[in-house]
């Protein structure tokens, strides 16, 4: 019944949001448990965690349309879409459309940071960032994860994760800004090991960034987002 209640609400005309029934089945307490038991590992082990509120996320979204049409927080899931089509998040932006939450409070330009969360892509999301850690000396980031037809990218090079549409993963990314070094793990797993870019202040962003050959709609959906930093 839940189910069919959903398909009555108004956010639900964008066509890559008519999944959210998907999404509320797979965010029940047993899947959630069944992606935890993914992995051997936890990255998190000698990191503290800060403290979040809903003021540490703020969202950037096209300027011309309100927030609810593009992003969406219910039961603990945090969903954000974009189309191809849409105007970038400021009226002075010649950058791509995106709907994205951008982490703050928690800017650093040194020491050891880590950002965890639960991911999911559904199927048919491709040319897309999901996840950045902004702040760069060489380009305006340290480090882009981008979707390819269900492989999850360090940038649009080398694959991270492979088939990684219509399932949730933990991810963590831990930012070692004086060693210079960029670590990514996929359910516990290190993944990706890269040198970092310089620059002097970062923070992380999640959520969909259109890329090249990105698809008309572009969707992620996320929960369970924490970040940690070390003593």
């Amino acid at each position: 019944m839940a189910s069919q209640a959903l398909l009555h609400l108004p956010w639900l005309s964008c066509v890559c949001v008519c999944m959210v029934a998907v999404a509320a089945l797979l965010a029940s307490p047993a899947a959630a448990s069944r992606a935890l038991a993914v992995g051997s590992g936890d990255p998190t082990v000698g990191f503290t965690a800060v403290r979040l509120s809903e003021g540490n996320f703020v969202l950037q979204r096209p300027y011309d349309v309100p927030g609810g049409d593009r992003y969406r927080f219910d039961g603990g899931v945090r969903q954000l879409w974009v189309l191809s089509s849409d105007k970038p998040h400021d009226p002075h932006s010649n950058t791509s459309p995106r709907t994205e939450i951008r982490m703050t409070g928690y800017d650093y330009s040194s020491g050891v940071w880590q950002f965890e969360g639960y991911g999911y892509v559904p199927s048919g999301t491709t040319g897309v960032s999901v996840m950045q850690v902004f702040g760069g000396g060489e380009s305006a980031t340290t480090l882009m994860l981008h979707v390819y037809d269900g492989a999850l990218r360090y940038y649009d090079r080398q694959v991270v994760e492979d088939n990684i549409y219509d399932r949730w993963f933990r991810l963590n990314v831990v930012h070692d800004v004086d060693a210079s070094t960029v670590a990514v793990y996929v359910d516990g797993v290190e993944r990706l090991r890269v040198a970092g870019r310089g620059g002097d202040s970062h923070y992380f962003k999640f959520g969909v960034y259109a890329q090249n050959h990105a698809s008309s709609c572009m969707e992620s959906r996320w929960k369970n987002i924490r970040i940690f930093r070390k003593d």
